[in-house]
């Protein structure tokens, strides 16, 4: 008997359900802020296309790409307009006596002094390296040791030694507009591109602007037509193609995982009475005795708010890398039939897993358990695999702020944007250098046409935090626990349907839990945990 799973309505625009998640609106905000984060997301996409994307639980890691390809380009043409203007204004210098001086330095190299001692500020503080950054009012001061006492004073310190040479040098008669002009004309790509970001998160990728947005999409050529329609095509797929060095890519950090196997065993019958024979058991049973549970869990918690109500249940293969990525069928009758052949037969390349997925904290918090079964050789092996995905960095919750402060206040705006110029300008230098660099590294190395690979990262990992709260470390080992005794008791009935022993099974499942079975026992002391200790006195209590 299979079990229908409820499916999720997909969006009217056709894009999938995992589009619409806090995660992804995070994740895709992320990349204007962190370039570290963009180029890990570009490179595993784009420069290893032959790389198939894991599995995105709870994520879409389409719109995500789409948006960081977006801000690259962006930084990239600011860059290079940054850049016309140094060089504009150099060859100004160059052109003329060359004697306009400033500390006593050419007023070029005074500001490049003060944008440079900026640039390490904001990479020393944690803000990142991208040209809209986040100030502390956003993220946590990240500057440790003497840079934490030296870069706030020393950044403020140059940039009024070179106002008050410009201002001296003009009060005394000598020629030095190209100073006091140069810095207000590198703020204005500086000053436009802080806009186009902010209008990117006030009416995308804001609360309130998100749910009626479109997907965000690819470029249309041929290259990011290709690309996107294999994320497509791979990110939700109950297959997905893995490195065995590598394996539950997307699913986050392994939480307590366990194994058993134990002998299938006829139960006992009483005296006289002919020997049982047990029934074969396969291990696509014990899977259809499972799903029941989950679905029934699932059910109990539909007129609450737990996050249980919204368990997903659904069964997954995965297969060794090996075949181009373009080869492997992801069609629903291939899928399917990978499902059925996969299921109970213990190989060690392909593999079935029953998987139970929970997104909860506004899928902030993944707990997903993947189950194998197989029953090869009269012996019952079950594994249970337990993962996390931690919440999404916090620092990228950095969009309802600026969502909040909006462009309603030009003035405040624009000298937002004048402050920021000086650290930005190299920020957007090194992005247009980065990015030719890039692209150039991808043309020649021609990655649809490498050898074949599993992934090596996921979307949704690369921007999650370290840590999550201890309210969330409850809530996941409430998920793990109330989803394993469910496991526990569909392989408990499966067992018992076919007539096998379940004293052994049982009694490992205590010990998987933590507990300590007793089968029988006269007398003694018994003692678990951690440097535990009993002692058994005669006669004692």
């Amino acid at each position: 008997m299979t079990i229908p799973i409820r499916p999720v309505p997909p969006p009217r625009d056709g894009a999938p359900p995992a589009f619409r998640t806090e995660a992804t609106r995070l994740l895709s905000a992320g990349v204007y802020f962190d370039t570290g984060f963009r180029s890990q997301v570009i490179e595993e996409l784009v420069e290893h296309e032959e790389r198939p994307v894991p599995p995105s639980l709870g994520i879409d890691a389409l719109p995500v790409l789409a948006h960081a390809l977006r801000a690259r380009r962006q930084e990239a043409q600011t860059g290079a307009w940054l850049l016309l203007i140094w060089a504009a204004f150099i060859g100004v210098w160059l052109a003329g006596t060359g004697s306009e001086t400033m500390l006593p330095i050419p007023w070029f190299a005074a500001y490049a002094a003060l944008c440079a001692v900026a640039w390490v500020r904001r990479s020393a503080s944690g803000v990142g390296l991208a040209v809209f950054t986040l100030d502390r009012a956003m993220i946590k001061e990240a500057t440790r040791g003497r840079l934490k006492l030296l870069l706030p004073v020393v950044t403020p310190l140059v940039g009024v030694l070179y106002v008050l040479s410009v201002a001296t040098a003009l009060l005394t008669g000598r020629d030095a507009w190209a100073g006091a002009f140069f810095p207000f004309l590198l703020a204005v790509p500086v000053w436009a591109y802080r806009g186009h970001v902010t209008a990117v998160m006030c009416h995308e990728l804001g609360r309130a602007a998100y749910s009626r947005a479109p997907r965000a999409a690819l470029a249309d050529s041929a290259q990011w037509r290709r690309i996107g329609a294999a994320i497509d095509r791979e990110q939700h797929s109950q297959l997905t193609i893995y490195d065995p060095f590598r394996p539950f890519i997307g699913a986050g950090e392994p939480y307590e995982p366990w194994s058993l196997a134990m002998e299938l065993k006829p139960a006992k019958v009483p005296d006289g009475a002919p020997p049982a024979r047990p029934q074969l058991l396969a291990a696509r049973e014990v899977i259809e005795l499972i799903k029941p549970r989950m679905t029934a869990l699932r059910d109990s918690a539909a007129d609450s708010r737990d996050r249980l109500r919204t368990l997903e249940i659904d069964e997954f293969v995965y297969l060794p890398a090996g075949l181009n990525r373009a080869e492997v069928v992801y069609a629903a009758d291939a899928v399917g039939q990978h499902l059925k052949d996969a299921a109970g037969e213990g190989g060690e390349a392909r593999r079935h897993f029953l998987r139970i997925r929970i997104g909860a904290w506004d899928e902030q918090i993944v707990v997903t358990v993947l189950v194998r079964v197989h029953t090869q050789g009269g012996m019952l092996v079950l594994e249970v695999v337990p993962h996390v995905l931690t919440p999404v960095r916090p620092e990228f919750r950095a969009v309802d702020v600026i969502e909040a402060r909006g462009q309603a206040d030009p003035v405040r705006h624009a000298l937002r944007g004048l402050m920021a110029s000086p650290g930005a300008g190299l920020a957007a230098g090194a992005c247009l250098l980065r990015t030719g660099v890039t692209v150039f590294r991808t043309w020649l190395a021609d990655p649809q046409h490498a050898l074949p690979d599993g992934p090596t990262a996921s979307v949704r990992e690369l921007g999650s935090a370290r840590e999550v709260s201890l309210f969330q470390e409850m809530d996941i080992s409430r998920y793990v626990k109330t989803v394993q005794d469910r496991i526990a008791s569909g392989v408990l009935d499966a067992l018992r349907s076919k007539g096998y022993a379940t004293g052994e099974f049982e009694q490992q499942i205590v010990n998987v839990s933590g507990g300590v079975y007793i089968g029988v026992m006269s007398g003694g002391a018994v003692a678990a945990g951690e440097r535990a200790s009993a002692k058994h006195t005669e006669g004692g209590a």
